[in-house]
């Protein structure tokens, strides 16, 4: 038995240092050291030796197996090595190639336009309110002075779920619900970015769903004044310093009185061109004092306090800012019509 144990030790160190992969060293670990190779086979004959023979013939054994189980790690350690350094060698990198450039996402125009208008109005002491797209006709509608029925309705082309819901118009909405959660005490200073649905028809210059941003200030003694002086700063921060604005009357059932807003043409400095029509100046923005019957409605007492509001469309101050000729351009989202926008960092 002791020179079979020796026999199998030299026979498996023998093939072990011919072994060339990993997988042929796995093979003869199995062959010698497994359940039926023959060590194992070896070592149960060990029960036919006599009492004396068998802690010497244990202690061969197990010198064996360990001799076996040493020399396949120290060849598996060899073999590795060997196939990391084969598989570098087949894999040079060349390390003064220069590398690929990461491109850059950017903000779409659009956002670009909401965040700079945000910011604008935060660093005037406003903060951002929001509300539900799915609205009540009682906000979208009546508690801002436009009962069913009323006329002004038809400007509107709504999306109505049901006779009571439907799709919001404007962002007016955010405006009622606010002025109601005040329960008739001020002051008010928000704004109100958001997505608008009307019943439109898609083209260069309109689009069944777009943005507003609006704009409310409830206090006492707030005049028309004051919502000129803001208007002011909000045309100069965004189109530059050497615009102007003008305002000019107009008709909205929330505020009396009412005025549109226009600022003097980039192009043509107030000359006059094809882009102002000959005017000199480009329409922006509807505006006006809150109307005491929506200040009532929300439960303020309109002997007291009074109000402004503004509301403008993102995608037209984006067309005037930027020159964009088209507005089905912001939501078809071609890539090269987005990476104009990019900025560097």
């Amino acid at each position: 038995m002791e020179a079979k144990l020796k026999e199998l030790q030299s026979e498996a160190l023998s093939k072990i240092e011919e072994v060339q992969d990993l997988k042929a060293l796995n093979e003869i670990r199995v062959a010698y050291l497994g359940k039926k190779g023959p060590v194992t086979e070896v070592l149960k004959g060990m029960g036919k030796l006599s009492a004396e023979e068998r802690p010497k013939m244990g202690a061969l054994a197990n010198e064996v197996r360990g001799a076996i189980s040493s020399k396949i790690e120290e060849k598996s350690a060899t073999l590795e090595k060997e196939a990391v350094e084969k598989k570098l060698q087949s894999e040079t990198i060349d390390v003064t190639l220069p590398g690929r450039p990461v491109r850059k996402g950017n903000h779409h125009p659009l956002t670009k336009i909401v965040e700079e208008i945000e910011d604008l109005f935060i660093g005037m002491g406003y903060t951002i309110a929001e509300g539900p797209e799915v609205e009540k006709d009682y906000y979208n509608f009546e508690a801002l002075n436009l009962p069913k029925g009323h006329p002004a309705r038809d400007m509107q082309d709504s999306f109505y779920i049901t006779e009571e819901i439907l799709l919001r118009t404007h962002t007016s909405p955010v405006q009622a619900r606010t002025m109601e959660s005040h329960k008739g005490k001020g002051p008010v200073k928000i704004i109100c970015p958001g997505k608008v649905y009307r019943r439109d028809t898609d083209d260069a210059t309109h689009s069944h769903q777009f943005m507003q941003i609006e704009g409310l200030v409830i206090d006492e003694n707030i005049r028309m004044s004051d919502l000129k002086g803001t208007l002011q700063v909000f045309a100069k921060k965004m189109f530059g310093v050497e615009r102007e604005i003008r305002l000019r009357p107009s008709f909205f059932p929330f505020t009396e009185p009412s005025v549109e807003m226009d600022i003097s043409c980039k192009i043509c400095g107030g000359n006059g061109c094809n882009v102002c029509k000959g005017t000199g100046w480009i329409e922006i923005l509807g505006a006006g004092m809150v109307h005491p019957n929506v200040l009532e409605m929300a439960g303020f007492d309109s002997k007291k306090y009074t109000g402004f509001a503004f509301g403008m469309g993102p995608e037209r101050i984006a067309m005037l800012k930027y020159g964009i000729d088209d507005i089905r351009h912001y939501y078809t989202n071609d890539v090269r019509f987005i990476k104009q926008f990019a900025t560097e960092e």
